[in-house]
């Protein structure tokens, strides 16, 4: 199955994307990133960065794991450099910093702050609102008002940004 890419979307020619994979409009796929949705379905929703070096995968289905997991990213989110994403669950409107890693089964919802480095183990479901730290996460603290606008601006200006390279 090819990718399903909608308008305005920016991969950068050094990305690979293949596999069923498919990006909402306004979103980006930065240099060294691999998406990779070869065994299961990947859903990346619109006015959405993935960040230079980042890995997205999934798990195959199989006797024990019908579904297998699929990984859903959705959208205003931003993924930041060299972050793992391997069958999972990302809402609207959250932050994942650099580095961090989500496994099979995690559900993190909308307006989440995983912070650089942090580890969401398999199966864990992670609450709204919040600033996530850690290796397993831990819930640290509500989000600030700087903080949820600091994540829609990311968004925003992701969005801006791949705008300028489209344009050459």
């Amino acid at each position: 199955m090819l990718p399903t890419v909608a308008t305005g979307v920016y991969i950068d020619p050094a990305a690979l994307v293949i596999g069923d994979v498919s990006i909402g409009a306004d979103s980006s796929v930065w240099p060294m990133t691999v998406v990779r949705g070869d065994v299961n379905s990947i859903r990346i929703g619109s006015h959405t960065n993935i960040q230079d070096g980042s890995v997205l995968h999934v798990t195959h289905r199989y006797k024990d794991l019908p579904d297998g997991y699929a990984l859903t990213v959705g959208d205003h989110v931003t993924v930041g450099h060299k972050v793992i994403l391997h069958g999972c669950s990302v809402g609207d409107y959250c932050l994942i910093g650099m580095g961090a890693t989500l496994m099979d089964g995690a559900v993190v919802p909308s307006q989440v702050l995983i912070g650089a480095g942090s580890l969401v183990p398999p199966g864990k479901v992670l609450e709204s609102g919040y600033l996530w730290l850690g290796s397993p996460v831990r819930k640290v603290r509500p989000l600030t008002e700087q903080e949820q606008d600091w994540i829609r601006y990311s968004a925003r200006h992701y969005a801006q940004l791949k705008d300028d390279y489209l344009k050459g």
